[in-house]
């Protein structure tokens, strides 16, 4: 009866409020046109006024940087982004916006890293990279020992999601030796991409091996799942149970 009681005032609260000091998101797709994310400029102004509204006062928006498939450049991404930050200002949206990228792991990305032609964030160099979903690409290790020797802090964006990985856990551990950050997506902790991803994530909140978390927001039905994810109670336990470093980017 009492373990009945406090969940049910755990849920309550949890309904009502989105964990301490988290108010900077980190891995979207904002910018309108450019990758697989926003599509119209309106749309973008609609989906940040919505990330705003759950108490968030900056974004650090990360457009792909794919070479087959979405070909930007630090220049594309940032020039597309000053435009957007113009339009917020015209529409009194005050909002903290910033440009990095998402870079996908191929042959462009460590060609990017060995010229550092890097589109970093934050006063630390963190870059935020992405795998193949399916097949764990060679060299992974070596690189992200290139990145931290270059003074670069590199972050694995959603390893939820990757099969590999998902399908037994210990790489993980083993992958955190290494010296990468692990930043999950919300939204798998409340079952968005399945649950496969889903039970890989509560098993790195429950490992206390969360670097950061973010939105990866593509459009509006990312956000409707987001702003049920930030209060839900599977990310309470997250930050109870992990050093979720988002406050360092502010």
């Amino acid at each position: 009866m009492v373990k009945k009681l406090f969940s049910s005032i755990f849920e309550k609260k949890s309904k009502d409020y989105k964990p301490e000091y988290y108010t900077t998101d980190l891995h979207s797709h904002l910018i309108p046109g450019i990758d697989d994310g926003v599509k119209t400029l309106d749309e973008s102004i609609h989906i940040i006024q919505g990330i705003k509204n759950l108490g968030f006062n900056k974004i650090i928006t990360t457009p792909h940087i794919m070479a087959h498939r979405f070909p930007n450049t630090k220049e594309i991404i940032l020039d597309a982004c000053e435009k957007l930050k113009k339009e917020l200002k015209n529409r009194n949206i005050d909002i903290e916006l910033i440009a990095s990228a998402e870079y996908y792991f191929d042959e462009n990305f460590l060609e990017l890293i060995e010229n550092d032609d890097l589109l970093y964030f934050g006063k630390d160099k963190y870059v935020l990279f992405e795998l193949s979903y399916t097949n764990k690409p060679f060299g992974l290790e070596q690189t992200i020992f290139k990145l931290l020797s270059k003074g670069y802090r590199p972050i694995l964006a959603h390893p939820e999601r990757y099969s590999y990985f998902a399908s037994n856990f210990s790489k993980y551990d083993k992958l955190k030796q290494s010296g990468v950050r692990f930043q999950i997506n919300l939204n798998s902790l409340i079952g968005f991409y399945g649950k496969k991803p889903k039970s890989a994530a509560k098993y790195l909140s429950d490992k206390g091996l969360v670097d950061f978390v973010g939105s990866d927001i593509h459009g509006q039905k990312y956000l409707d799942s987001f702003e049920k994810a930030v209060f839900a109670k599977e990310t309470h336990e997250l930050f109870e149970k992990n050093s979720i470093k988002n406050y360092k980017l502010v």
